[in-house]
């Protein structure tokens, strides 16, 4: 890109903010969650949605957007990343053979996230789907110390290495959302 966009944010309380207190759909009012399960589980539901919300308004072409060469990250690129990630997760736990990559091989994620609306849409889709997919066999499993799968991981290794991905990528969702349109916040 030959222009750098103007920084700028829609808060206006915290100008750091992404959006103001009253709109940021992770705020809740009252108590923390009562229990380690439940706290792990609110820190991934709110990861998730700030991954959505960095992406929110912008077309293919901006979603598709790559950082700076010779990095192929882009936001929809990330979508498509987190996706796979779900996947993968759920196959480290599951007694049969993993599921089949849903991009092909290595980077394909990345390399496959171009500008256009049938692949947005169906990157969304198919991350709704990993997301449910891992959440619900999880489910079953609430004691975050039993071990699943043939490598014996811990639920609880398993929650916050998925924290950990999303948290990483909500970073770099961060910068590349800025070097798109300028909009900054936490």
């Amino acid at each position: 890109m030959s222009e750098s966009p103007t920084r700028w944010t829609r808060a206006t309380v915290y100008p750091d903010m992404w959006v103001d207190p009253d709109d940021d759909p992770r705020n809740s009012d009252g108590p923390s969650p009562d229990g380690e399960l439940a706290t792990l589980q609110e820190y991934l539901r709110d990861y998730r949605i700030t991954l959505r919300m960095k992406c929110e308004g912008l077309d293919a072409e901006q979603l598709a957007r790559r950082s700076v060469p010779p990095s192929t990250m882009s936001l929809l690129g990330l979508v498509r990343h987190l996706a796979q990630a779900e996947r993968d997760w759920r196959g480290w736990i599951a007694e049969s053979d993993p599921p089949p990559k849903l991009y092909g091989p290595r980077d394909a994620d990345f390399d496959g996230a171009v500008a256009d609306p049938a692949v947005v849409e169906a990157a969304w889709s198919a991350l709704a789907e990993e997301q449910a997919a891992t959440d619900a066999v999880l489910a079953a499993h609430a004691d975050l110390g039993e071990r699943l799968g043939p490598e014996q991981i811990a639920v609880r290794d398993l929650m916050v290495h998925r924290i950990e991905e999303y948290a990483r990528h909500c970073g770099h969702a961060d910068l590349l959302r800025e070097c798109v349109d300028g909009r900054v916040g936490q």
